[in-house]
């Protein structure tokens, strides 16, 4: 007799009124484990794609907080100077004090976990006195605590803490569940922290170099100043003793140049001399990693005095390119550093020299408006176009119809001048080129008019005054 045919159970489908049929149970103990595992990998995976160090962290005590049902997690690091654990983050406490707490070892639930290397636990830190209070951070009400080390090679590179609100004794598991966190996280949270201070290291060394590097691109190009303008005193001086010296040879008697004018412009040159040294006072501030505005001032001093020694200093740059001195002197007195302004202003004029036609003037004015003293210097060429007015004053920019230069004196310029509080621009000068403005703030609360400029020095292009 053989059996009938059966067909196999057809398994209920949803929405079918079949009743289930229990499986086998599944122990307590394995669904903890199975649980604990998915979370360890979920905290894995979220570990491994942090984008920084405050992700990583934040990751850290937010998912350790939940895997084990607490109201607060903390993490505490080796210090790298000294013997002793500093916090690095929190989710519970007074985060402001990131950075700033420190335990040394065996102080404390925190140090005793560390200096033992094993987990350290209470039930209640009010009545404990192994726990140590830190006053102005522990403000939480937290009663229970589990401490347990961070290992990553052999030692022990901070510790993790788990703090409930109401009395707890952490079970056998909670503690293994946590060491096994802290396992995971050693290595990650030392290679994360490594990896930190290697890229802050790098900003650090990027910004110096830049610093180092900037600065002594803007000195290099001051230097050339300085030194043509002594170089055309001596070409004074040796016209001067030429002419002199033809002078005697046809009259028969020895004669040479005038002192008071050798004098003069032998001070001159040491002045430009003086120049360099202060130049080389800046290299070594930029070797300190000052940066191109170290030192600055932010003095009263007399913008129209200012202008007028540095004119009389780029004399002999500018005796091709005459100047006509007109109008009246006035105080005006303005707010910056007046060793850089006269450097902007040097800058200002030997660019003006460079590219003015030859024979052409060249134009300095100053004036007070709008709570600024404002200086402009043009010449009487085509200037530069209007599209170009910003770009020229970017690093190493030189325009179509200025290609000499290393393009850096107008970059330097306009970090100077933002530097001590003053601008520096571009405009119109009214005759189809532009001209140069300068201004730093006026000392005087009297402001003038935003209309026509108030009278103040002028030296306009013409013949010489």
């Amino acid at each position: 007799m053989t059996e009938p045919d059966r067909k196999p159970a057809r398994k209920p489908g949803r929405g079918s009124s079949a009743p289930s049929i229990p499986g086998p149970e599944v122990p307590s103990d394995a669904v903890r484990k199975i649980r604990e595992l998915e979370s360890l990998h979920e905290f894995a995976k979220l570990l491994t794609t942090a984008r920084n160090w405050d992700e990583l962290m934040r990751t850290i005590v937010d998912r350790t907080t939940t895997a084990l049902d607490v109201e607060v997690c903390s993490v505490y690091l080796m210090d790298r100077d000294e013997p002793a654990l500093r916090l690095a983050a929190t989710n519970g406490l007074d985060r402001d004090q990131v950075g700033r707490v420190t335990l040394g070892l065996g102080e404390g639930l925190t140090g005793r976990a560390a200096m033992l290397g094993t987990p350290v636990d209470s039930p209640d830190v009010r009545v404990d006195p192994r726990f140590k209070w830190v006053p102005g951070f522990d403000q939480s009400q937290f009663v229970s605590m589990l401490s347990v080390p961070l290992p990553w090679n052999d030692k022990i590179i901070g510790v993790i803490n788990v703090q409930a609100t109401e009395t707890r004794v952490f079970s056998p598991e909670e503690v293994e569940f946590l060491v096994t966190i802290g396992a995971l996280l050693g290595g990650i949270v030392e290679k994360g922290r490594l990896q930190a201070e290697a890229e802050e290291q790098l900003q650090t060394l990027t910004a110096l170099d830049g610093a180092r590097a900037e600065l002594l691109a803007v000195v290099t190009h001051e230097l050339r100043t300085p030194l043509a303008v002594v170089r055309a005193y001596l070409d004074l001086l040796a016209d001067a003793a030429v002419d002199r010296a033809e002078a005697a040879e046809g009259s028969g008697r020895g004669a040479g140049p005038d002192p008071k004018l050798v004098e003069e412009w032998r001070g001159q040159a040491v002045g430009q001399v003086t120049r360099l040294d202060r130049l080389v006072d800046s290299i070594l501030a930029s070797v300190r990693g000052e940066g191109l505005a170290a030192g600055l001032a932010r003095n009263p001093f007399d913008v129209a005095r200012a202008v007028n020694d540095t004119i009389g200093e780029m004399t002999p740059l500018l005796r091709e390119h005459p100047l006509r001195r007109t109008g009246t002197w006035e105080e005006l007195v303005g707010i910056g550093d007046e060793g850089r302004f006269r450097q902007v202003l040097e800058h200002l004029l030997e660019n003006e020299v460079k590219y003015s036609p030859e024979g052409g003037s060249v134009s300095v004015g100053a004036w007070r408006k709008d709570g600024e003293v404002q200086i402009y210097v043009t010449d009487d060429g085509a200037g530069i176009p209007e599209a170009e007015w910003e770009s020229v004053f970017d690093a190493y920019v030189r325009t179509a119809n200025r290609p000499r230069g290393s393009g850096i004196g107008l970059y330097a310029a306009r970090r100077l001048m933002n530097a001590m509080g003053g601008r520096v621009w571009l405009e119109s000068n009214g005759y189809g080129g532009s001209r140069f403005m300068v201004a730093v703030p006026e000392m005087s609360d009297t402001s003038g008019s935003a209309g026509a400029p108030e009278a103040g020095v002028m030296f306009e292009a013409g013949s010489d005054g």
